[in-house]
């Protein structure tokens, strides 16, 4: 089983990025899938949540209207495309899959989101 985040970097603040996270080794169609981001010093919050089978979504209040959140199950892969981003965008961000029958979870290893001049 793995999930491969990656398209983290240093961005301007009011700038955008996509982020990927490539599943294998589970059904990935059966998976919630969600983003988390985790600052430094601050403990790993939720910040986008993608159900697997009616596609229903939730964004934390602080990225509503900035962030979105989608899946391409053809591909295994769920992304967040982030936009307008400031400083306090800047942390780890952490791809996580659950099973929505058994709650089983995995984690990616996280990709770095810098938002700075």
């Amino acid at each position: 089983v793995q999930l491969v985040e990656s398209g983290g970097g240093l961005v301007q603040p009011g700038g955008s990025l996509t982020l990927s996270c490539v599943a294998s080794g589970f059904t990935f169609s059966s998976y919630d899938m969600s983003w988390y981001r985790q600052a430094p010093g601050k403990e790993r919050l939720l910040v986008a949540f993608k159900g697997s089978r009616w596609g229903s979504t939730n964004y934390a209040d602080s990225v509503k209207g900035r962030f979105t959140i989608s899946r391409d199950n053809s591909k295994n892969t769920v992304y967040l495309q982030m936009s307008s981003l400031n400083p306090e965008d800047t942390a780890v961000y952490y791809c996580k899959a659950r099973n929505r029958f058994s709650q089983v979870e995995y984690w990616g290893q996280g990709t770095l989101v810098t938002v700075s001049e």
